[in-house]
């Protein structure tokens, strides 16, 4: 059985509010910026591994059991506040639910301290230099801490395309083409109307 994928719903709201509220009262925004990079790794290692990802999930493992193994991996990897709420997730038969719990986390973390993810996609990866610009123009523009997450598609061709939030700001090279051919074939049609409406007055006179 995967884990849990999807936006969050009302118990994964109620136990993002808990972690939220205790990482800000251990550590402030770095503690729950830790916390939620450490949620996300974990969460990244279970899609890569399947075993793993089993583990997390399958409710043919009793909570008992899984409880050591809990300790085993994570005691001394992460820091305690995300090992203890792994453990309370998985004695409550939520470890499967990290995901939307995770997503919770994170809009709590971006509404705090102004954060906002910005997906970054560009056919070849991205200079350094050119990736801090954007960063810097998208800070000025949304007044929002951007955290850029670069990534490489070499079917849009060129240019770049940002996905902000839910919101797709598509720059790229494809992009402009589909649109001027959608143009092109908007005219074109317009062209055929107008001739065939010239050659239906014509026939009338």
């Amino acid at each position: 059985m995967p884990l849990t994928e999807g936006p969050a719903d009302a118990v994964a709201n109620a136990y993002a509010q808990a972690l939220f509220e205790l990482a800000q009262r251990d550590g402030g925004r770095e503690g729950a910026e830790s916390v939620l990079g450490e949620l996300e790794d974990i969460l990244e290692l279970a899609r890569q591994d399947a075993r793993f990802g089993e583990f997390l999930s399958s409710r043919l493992i009793p909570i008992a059991r899984r409880r050591p193994a809990l300790d085993s991996i994570f005691r001394g990897r992460v820091s305690d506040l995300t090992h203890r709420f792994l453990q309370v997730l998985n004695t409550k038969g939520r470890l499967g639910h990290l995901s939307p719990v995770t997503t919770a986390f994170d809009a709590l973390v971006q509404h705090a301290f102004g954060r906002i993810e910005v997906d970054v996609t560009t056919a070849e990866p991205i200079d350094p230099k050119l990736l801090e610009r954007i960063r810097a123009q998208l800070a000025e523009q949304l007044g929002k801490d951007p955290i850029l997450h670069p990534y490489t598609d070499p079917s849009i061709l060129g240019g770049v395309r940002l996905r902000i939030g839910d919101r797709l700001v598509d720059g790229s090279l494809a992009s402009k083409l589909r649109q001027l051919k959608t143009r092109l074939d908007a005219d074109g049609l317009s062209r055929v109307r107008a001739k065939a409406a010239d050659l239906i007055e014509g026939a009338g006179e």
